[in-house]
């Protein structure tokens, strides 16, 4: 009931929710970064976080020097847009991270590389209107004169074909976001221990605003595994997925 009640309290018409960016905006240009950060905090609480809003909260919390929430709120923008300044601020903020993981880009698996070069939501549009192309020059191709129907029939093999591949890149994007599961270190620093307990030993540590993947959730302890695939358990409160 009380998450109810919030959710009431910090629902924003489309014209409160502009005025309430603006000012952040402005907060964050008088360099009172701590207002914004505030300021778009609401507008993400009230399920008005996009992409721009996004950006400009990690964009806020970068200029404090909070790496963890910066590569949270940019990897999240990032996630929704491709936009160059996204991309380019979200390199300065890993550029500025501590943990510097050797092997990153080489282990990362093919079927997430592919998944993440693309807009997800780009491809689906493609898809379905290529499967919409490919039968209407079926139809085209049924009532052709024989003639011709060998130029018909070559474009629509070629439209089906292209459907398949666009259909099996929105299968990987599928795939990738339920199969895998992704959080950044919010901790400053969080020690990475052999097993879920605040006994075990530390194998290596990891430091605000790396990316990892979660791969099994005890409760209290998450088993992560870095981008050059080497393993350990953190508190969980230390970590907020993407």
């Amino acid at each position: 009931m009380i998450a109810v009640a919030l959710s009431l309290l910090l629902t924003y018409t489309p014209q409160e929710a502009q005025a309430l960016f603006g000012e952040a905006n402005d907060a964050y240009h008088r360099e009172e970064y701590a207002a914004a950060i505030e300021k778009y905090q609401r507008l993400l609480a009230s399920g008005q976080g996009g992409p721009d809003v996004l950006f400009n909260l990690g964009t806020a919390h970068l200029a404090t020097g909070e790496l963890g929430p910066a590569v949270l709120y940019l990897t999240r923008a990032s996630r929704l847009s491709h936009d160059d300044d996204v991309a380019a601020q979200l390199a300065v903020a890993q550029l500025r991270l501590p943990d510097q993981v050797v092997g990153a880009s080489e282990t990362q698996p093919f079927l997430e590389r592919v998944a993440r070069a693309v807009d997800d939501r780009l491809m689906g549009y493609a898809f379905l209107g290529a499967w919409w192309v490919a039968f209407v020059l079926l139809f085209l191709f049924v009532r052709a004169e024989p003639g011709r129907r060998w130029v018909l029939g070559l474009i629509t093999s070629i439209t089906f074909a292209g459907a398949v591949v666009l259909g099996a890149i929105v299968g990987v994007h599928a795939y990738v976001s339920t199969s895998v599961q992704e959080a950044v270190v919010i901790a400053e620093t969080a020690p990475a221990r052999d097993g879920p307990r605040a006994t075990g030993k530390v194998s290596f540590e990891v430091h605000a605003g790396l990316l990892v993947r979660v791969m099994e959730d005890d409760g209290r302890f998450v088993r992560i595994r870095l981008p050059n695939a080497l393993e350990g358990w953190i508190e969980k409160a230390q970590v907020t997925a993407l």
